[in-house]
Formats: structure tokens, sequence, C-alpha cells
């Protein structure tokens, strides 16, 4: 599947525990860039910790993980320059303007100011957000709130992007428009790892999807491929067989009729 495309993320042999329990164990991925990899599992697969390797949050891991060419383990930070991120729970700095936000991460990744101006309002724009870049963002809803993070991600033009969750309170407008910039932002050789418990979203964004279970990878192709790899129906149909879980219409019919009690 991969044929000669340079690879952007090499993992070889990942594994990694906490207090002796085995999360990840033996993760090996090539990523070529230009991709939209949906990344999924189970609560507990060991998305987030591969996820968080990557970063450079996590340490203490067994194996090789080789980004744009460099392995991590090195403790430069260089190639922290290239990657956005938009974490499922992020903590922002909700007393400052949204503008004083973007240039504090502005001056951290060294960005001329007056280009950081003009982009981060054009983003603002483009996100029906251009009225309140000077209003603290303590005022924003949840929706701002995820929109001014995407905008984040991307304000020093990464190569790599992790999104967890990023729909998050968005709008129907604007989920529509970060579908597009996901699919333009892939066109243009920008690598997407996009992490939901949305399955219709990732089954229709994702060029190829990766699934985690008890820390290893059962299932890694297009959803085409894994439609027709002996299994059939949706995403999330597949997802229920590759990890064992069929009991979602028994559960749903016994909650039901507790509820209906009374």
């Amino acid at each position: 599947m991969m044929g000669n495309l340079e690879s952007i993320i090499s993992i070889k042999d990942l594994q990694m525990s906490y207090d002796n329990n085995l999360v990840l164990n033996g993760i090996n991925l090539e990523i070529p860039r230009g991709q939209i990899i949906g990344y999924i599992g189970t609560n507990g697969a060991g998305k987030s910790t591969t996820i968080k390797i990557m970063l450079g949050i996590l340490e203490g891991y067994f194996g090789t993980v080789e980004i744009l060419g460099q392995d991590i383990s090195n403790g430069s930070i260089e190639y922290k320059k290239k990657i956005g991120y938009v974490p499922e729970l992020a903590d922002i700095y909700e007393n400052l303007t949204a503008y004083e936000y973007i240039s504090f991460l502005g001056g951290i990744y060294g960005l001329e100011e007056k280009k950081l101006i003009e982009r981060s309002e054009k983003l603002m724009g483009l996100f029906a957000m251009d009225n309140v870049i000077n209003s603290r963002i303590s005022s924003y809803s949840k929706g701002m709130k995820q929109k001014l993070l995407i905008i984040c991600s991307l304000i020093h033009n990464p190569d790599i992007l992790f999104f967890d969750e990023p729909l998050s309170g968005l709008d129907a407008n604007s989920v529509m428009v970060f579908k597009e910039v996901m699919k333009t932002l892939a066109k243009g050789g920008k690598t997407i790892f996009y992490s939901s418990h949305i399955m219709d979203v990732v089954e229709k964004v994702s060029d190829r999807i990766i699934l985690l279970n008890a820390g290893l990878i059962v299932a890694d192709g297009s959803f085409e491929e894994l439609n027709n790899n002996q299994m059939e129906g949706s995403l999330e149909e597949i997802f229920n067989q590759l990890t064992g879980f069929n009991e979602h219409t028994a559960i749903a019919e016994e909650f039901v009729s507790l509820v209906e009690e009374v």
C-alpha cells in the first residue's frame, strides 16, 4: 500500500507500559505525506498514548519513533515546530483575547508579527469570528473556543496535524468548512491524524483508517479495503466486529426498559 512514498512518520515495535500494564504492545506504522489517517479505537486502546508519544509529551517507551526523518528520542524539539495539535480537552488562557493568544503562540513559533496579524484576521474571518478577535476568550461559546484551537493548530503552517475530536461543539456550517479544510491540507501534502468516536465522520474523511484494540493494530486500510476484507457494513459495524462489542442492542433495550418503569 505504501509503494515508494516517503514516510513522514515511521514507528517500529512501539511499546509503552503504565504501572506494569502494557498499553501499546508493538505498534508498527509507516505514514507518508498527504494522508488523512482515521485513528480509532476503544477507550484505553492506546490512541492517546501513541499520539502523546509522537508529540513528545510522553517518554519511557520502547521502540523507535521517527518524525520527519528524525528519531524523537534524541532530545531535539525541532520537529515540534512542524506539528499542530488540537487535543480533546484543551487548556486555553481564557483571560486573553483571541489575538493576544494567537500572538503568544506566534512568538513561540517565531512568526513575523505583520504576517501573523493578517493571517489570524483572515482565518478568524473564514470561521465568522473576525468580530470577536479582540474579545476575551472567556466570553466565547464552546464552539468558538474550538474554532480558535483549530486556527491556532494551523497558524504556523505545520506538516503534521493531530486532531482529537476536533468537531466538538462546532455548528453544521463550520463542520462542513473544516472537512474541506482537511481535504485541501492533505492535497497540499499535509499529514493529518484524525481521532474521533464519531465513526461516520471518520469513514467519510479518512484516506486510511487505523484501528487499535488492546494496544495492537487490528485493521489498517481505506474504508473500501476494510469493507472488502471479509467485513461488511458501516465503519461502526466493522469497528464492533473487530473489537468484539456486540451488546449495544441489548444494553439499549435494558436502558429504555428501566426508563419506562417510572
